[in-house]
């Protein structure tokens, strides 16, 4: 029987490294969780309307009539 009381002293430096190595792996698999949740959040981002978008959901709605449409329009091309 080597070590001190019976008990080897290599079985607890190993048990510290796998508490270690344990909460390393922990870390890193909340890491990559937050991470794929954020680029889901990133995916289902509706890309914001263009001042042309705007104007044509105005003119399908008729809150314009053709003419102002064509003019704002040629404005902002």
């Amino acid at each position: 029987m080597g070590g001190f009381g019976g008990h080897s002293w290599g079985m607890g430096f190993g048990m510290g490294w796998l508490w270690i190595i344990g909460i390393v792996v922990m870390v890193a698999v909340i890491w990559l969780i937050i991470q794929r949740f954020n680029r889901n959040d990133q995916d289902f981002q509706k890309p914001s309307n263009t001042a042309l978008d705007i104007l044509k959901e105005r003119y399908a709605r008729g809150e314009i009539d053709k003419q102002e449409f064509e003019e704002r329009k040629n404005n902002l091309l």
